[in-house]
């Protein structure tokens, strides 16, 4: 099995040492892993780049402003953020987006650092990981304006119509251990309507650890679970789910996989 998982946080707060981590990942069958950096306020931007620069064979970071973390975002930040997603090892933008379920910051100061970062994918020619709860409509209306096709909606939570507005906008749809909960056959629809070469799958890492695993810390070997589930969705075998799935992480992220 030669497994990617398309997002997680590996957060030192989370786990203090990630070697163990990155073992039991290996040993489930992953093969990569895209670590994402965050915003974590004035100056500050988490570990994503340092702990992949430890395991480059395993590891690739992206970097990006939660929605959550919008309105702390200063100038000055917004600068480091454009230096450092232009280092070629930084393989996307984000995560960014919306988020009207928290609204932790406003929805002005969400749309305004959002758009930012979209606009930043386009000028780097990257792509742009999305987080978006409760606001399709203007996220997609925002990634119309600027002209993003070139992404990928991470954590996929949508519907069938949801799904169909993104796919159509050339974004892959990411899949995280939601898809194994009960009282998710919105969703579970959609992921039998979205053509298994636009979709992915991941962990989401510490979060949302997908059955048998829920209600524990989730981590990146976990992602065999949601693969699994993703199998069954689409009736097609386990090993074709982890080849496609894969084959899209590497052409989203420009992956060199061995």
């Amino acid at each position: 099995m030669r497994l990617v998982d398309a997002h997680c946080h590996l957060e030192v707060k989370d786990f203090a040492d990630a070697a163990p981590v990155l073992e039991r990942a290996r040993a489930a069958g992953l093969i990569h892993a895209i670590v994402v950096g965050q915003f974590r306020g004035p100056g500050e931007w988490g570990n994503a780049l340092e702990l992949a620069a430890a395991h480059p064979e395993f590891l690739s970071p992206t970097l990006g402003i939660h929605p959550h973390e919008a309105a702390r975002a200063t100038e000055d930040d917004l600068a480091t953020l454009e230096r450092t997603c232009a280092r070629p090892e930084v393989r996307a933008v984000g995560e960014a987006g919306l988020d009207y379920y928290y609204d932790h910051s406003p929805r002005e100061a969400q749309a305004r650092i959002f758009r930012h970062q979209c606009e930043l994918a386009v000028k780097l020619g990257k792509p742009l990981v999305v987080h978006v709860r409760d606001a399709h409509e203007d996220c997609d209306a925002i990634l119309g304006e600027v002209g993003v096709s070139k992404g990928v909606i991470h954590c996929f939570t949508g519907d069938t119509d949801a799904a169909r507005r993104y796919l159509d906008r050339g974004f892959y749809l990411s899949l995280s251990g939601v898809i194994t909960y009960k009282k998710t056959e919105a969703l579970q629809d959609a992921v039998r309507f979205a053509p298994l070469d636009r979709l992915m799958v991941e962990t989401d890492s510490p979060y949302l650890a997908p059955v048998p695993h829920r209600g524990r810390k989730n981590e990146p070997s976990h992602v065999v679970e949601t693969a699994r589930k993703l199998a069954e969705l689409k009736g097609v075998t386990l090993e074709t789910v982890t080849e496609v799935t894969t084959a899209n992480a590497a052409a989203l992220f420009n992956l060199n996989l061995r």
